[in-house]
């Protein structure tokens, strides 16, 4: 009896295990059986959008938020955050975003507005300028296939909430923007050039305004040991500790899709030291198949092969396409860092001629700092002639930008060409149309 006692003792204390955290449909579930409790909550209703006075609301985010608030009224309590809020939206052109992507024609007339709808219509733009800040106007999910750079995901109403919570909410919403050199620089430059006239000024403005919503892609906190390489002004540059260690030219991709090199993170795994090139099946087809066909001996010639699963591959060696080294950096795209025999390519001053990959002019170099060998070490590895795959000692985190407007490492703005023809789809993507209201 004693141990029985015992046992039910013990079992009394133990504490209650935590329930089980709801799957994404449940939660979705919960906030809209909750929603449907309140009078706030049912102008919301359960759809995806939600009006007022003809402007569409992110009914999803709303009721998230709401859901945090239980689905009371947020700012007929709050009626000081809620004038700092609106005039950091008014604002938003400081960052070269329309004020009109965030209701800005409601917000001047907010008074006017019945008192839910108020409400409503100041928490959606309020979250849709903090969206906006966070992550960029136009997310990942609205963007080209070959625009893959992300802030990383961003739950909007929990990220509000601590603006809201903030000593100073204005301050704190516009602390989710940017703080990198290019994005400061375009800003001071988006300031001097608001009273200057002229075709040029135009189209300097339109690029700057582009390239602040590329940084907005960005994370927030860049790795202190990055290598950077802008397709739009044909370099890479590495960093250790947050400051270029090292810059060389590079060659990227064509000028025509699908050729473009694309812009994406990834990380350098491993370096091959005398690889051999395994030609993409698209391009052997397209333009080494047919001279194979005309010319029996090309294959000798230019030391390829045929392979029992029919790829073709150049052998390692001087003449490869791939050069001594190739950085091993997996993605999606199949891009990655290379040597190439062709050097007397990085002399023009347009190199954009590969097929999407990025030739490095000064790759051993590279490829010592990567390493942390010393040059010495990396060229005794090529001399062995043998193929083979090393390991980092870290992997390094890779950016491929596309940046026609940028502070070099002098701290400098820099205008480059809109080679790739990318900055007007940003600059469209960018207007205060209702159907951007509606993705948004």
């Amino acid at each position: 009896m004693a141990a029985v006692a015992l046992a039910l003792a013990a079992a009394a204390c133990a504490p209650t295990p935590p329930p089980a955290p709801l799957t994404e449909p449940e939660k979705t579930a919960a906030i809209q059986a909750a929603a449907a409790q309140s009078e706030l909550g049912r102008r919301i209703g359960s759809g995806p959008e939600a009006f007022v006075a003809g402007n569409r609301l992110n009914a999803d985010r709303l009721r998230r938020f709401y859901y945090r608030h239980g689905f009371d009224p947020v700012w007929t309590s709050r009626p000081a955050q809620a004038r700092a809020l609106t005039e950091a939206v008014l604002r938003a052109g400081d960052h070269g975003l329309p004020p009109e992507l965030f209701h800005a024609n409601l917000l001047r007339g907010a008074g006017a507005l019945r008192p839910l709808d108020r409400d409503l219509v100041l928490s959606d733009a309020f979250m849709a300028y903090a969206d906006a800040l966070a992550r960029g106007a136009v997310p990942a999910e609205r963007r080209r296939e070959d625009e893959v750079l992300t802030a990383g995901p961003v739950d909007t109403a929990a990220v509000f909430d601590r603006v809201l919570a903030a000593a100073d909410p204005a301050a704190a919403l516009e602390a989710l923007a940017p703080q990198t050199p290019t994005y400061n620089a375009l800003r001071d430059a988006l300031r001097t050039m608001r009273d200057k006239k002229g075709a040029d000024e135009t189209a300097r403005w339109r690029a700057v305004e582009v390239n602040l919503e590329r940084e907005r892609w960005l994370p927030r906190r860049l790795p202190a040991d990055r290598i950077w390489v802008n397709t739009a002004d044909q370099r890479l540059t590495m960093y250790r500790d947050s400051r270029p260690a090292f810059a060389t030219k590079v060659i990227v991709g064509q000028d025509e899709r699908p050729n473009q090199s694309p812009e994406f993170e990834v990380a350098i795994d491993a370096i091959w030291f005398n690889p051999p090139w395994s030609i993409p099946r698209d391009i052997a087809e397209k333009e080494y198949m047919p001279l194979i066909a005309k010319d029996p001996d090309y294959l000798t010639k230019h030391n390829l092969v045929m392979l029992p699963d029919g790829i073709l591959q150049q052998k390692a060696g001087p003449y490869s396409g791939l050069g001594y080294l190739m950085f091993d950096m997996n993605n999606k795209f199949d891009v990655y860092l290379h040597d190439t025999p062709g050097r007397d390519l990085f002399q023009r001053d347009n190199r954009r001629i590969s097929h999407g990959c990025i030739r490095v002019e000064n790759p051993r170099e590279l490829a010592a700092l990567v390493m942390r060998q010393s040059r010495e070490e990396i060229d005794r590895t090529i001399a062995t002639g043998d193929t083979s795959r090393t390991p980092v000692p870290k992997p390094v985190p890779v950016f491929v930008v596309y940046q026609t407007a940028f502070a070099d490492t002098d701290g400098k703005l820099q205008f480059r060409p809109d080679i790739y023809s990318r900055d007007a789809e940003i600059w469209q993507s960018l207007a205060p149309t209702a159907q951007m209201m509606a993705e948004r």
